[in-house]
């Protein structure tokens, strides 16, 4: 079969990683790459990874991207509600992209466009009628651990009272500061982390109630709302991790709770649990994913450790590249599409 065209949009902690996989993988062809910062542009994409030469080089100017011929775009920039822009910038993107004839595989985000209301959903629809495309949104978290393994384990039940999912991530070795420090806030102070995670907070307000949307709509369960909580833990010791200095008295936690709610009482809750260091910090759970379904049965399931869930989340999203580019134009959800594997993948001896 040919191979499938691919741009790669943003090439920062998930798009390094799609980067890799798109130019190593026989099925796929990168026909361009579109960076944020100016020292990436104009070096081939390749080299900005470390492997050799492709010939594509990076560029910023998204008219070029546009006007290329291309079956797929893998849509990882961060999003722009990160920095207290609005998400109607990342809805004009993507439309963008869906109306100049390209499927659009993004991680900011969409795994349920519908959670943002009918005008989202007909503008994004709209974009895929002209274009003849297809949007889908995945990711790691949402995209899998909260949305996908959960409703496949429900297909064990007789009956259901209440879905739990728990992520918790170690930061530690993560060297972005725009990312550790700037949005999740940690090494500010508790007074200044409250006013400076206010993008972040309405950015995870907005994914997870997409993804507990998604779940709850999937069993035909009817909501009455989504009710989001956190807090914060604060540093009794100094410690280096890769993003900075963390400091005594200043914010080296955060654990955000999402629960979907009928007559008051939670039918879906996603724990999302972040550590500067999980060294350094007890409280709240250890790195790692759990899910547990109250009902008749009762299941219980733990994945201990996910090396590189920034990767994960690539993965996630470039084996999805074949099904997306196949299916019928329109906004389709995990529910709509084959299972994401990792065909093509294996590494044998």
């Amino acid at each position: 079969m040919p191979r499938l065209r691919v741009v790669q949009w943003a090439t920062g902690a998930v798009g390094g990683y799609a980067l890799r996989s798109v130019i190593t993988r026989p099925e796929f062809e990168l026909v361009g790459v579109l960076v944020y910062d100016p020292d990436k542009v104009g070096v081939d994409a390749g080299s900005l990874i470390g492997l050799d030469p492709v010939g594509v080089t990076c560029t910023d100017d998204v008219e070029q991207i546009l006007s290329l011929d291309a079956d797929c775009v893998l849509h990882m920039p961060l999003p722009a509600s990160y920095f207290g822009g609005d998400h109607a910038t990342d809805v004009e993107t993507i439309c963008t992209l869906l109306s100049s004839g390209k499927n659009v595989i993004t991680t900011t985000g969409f795994v349920y466009p519908a959670a943002y209301g009918p005008g989202v959903v007909e503008r994004l629809e709209a974009a895929c009628a002209e274009g003849g495309t297809t949007l889908h949104g995945t990711g790691i978290n949402p995209g899998f651990v909260s949305d996908l393994l959960p409703l496949a384990l429900t297909g064990l039940s007789s009956r259901l009272d209440h879905i739990y999912v728990r992520e918790s991530s170690d930061y530690r070795g993560h060297p972005s500061r725009q990312i550790v420090t700037d949005l999740i806030g940690f090494t500010r102070s508790a007074k200044d982390y409250a006013a400076a995670v206010r993008p972040f907070r309405a950015f995870q307000r907005a994914l997870f109630a997409e993804s507990v949307q998604l779940v709850t709509t999937a069993l035909n369960v009817r909501l009455d709302e989504i009710e989001e909580s956190d807090e914060f833990e604060l540093a009794t010791e100094e410690f280096e991790i890769a993003a900075g200095t963390v400091l005594p008295d200043t914010v080296c936690a955060s654990r955000w709770t999402f629960s979907g709610l009928i007559r008051g009482r939670p039918f879906m809750t996603v724990e999302c649990v972040y550590k500067a260091d999980a060294t350094k910090v007890r409280r709240w759970a250890d790195p790692g994913f759990a899910i547990h379904i109250e009902g008749r049965p009762t299941i219980a399931l733990t994945i201990d450790e996910v090396s590189h869930g920034l990767a994960g989340a690539a993965a996630h999203a470039v084996n999805s590249i074949a099904s997306v580019c196949a299916a019928p134009p329109g906004i389709r959800t995990m529910l709509d599409l084959p299972l994401a594997i990792g065909r093509g993948t294996a590494r044998l001896a």
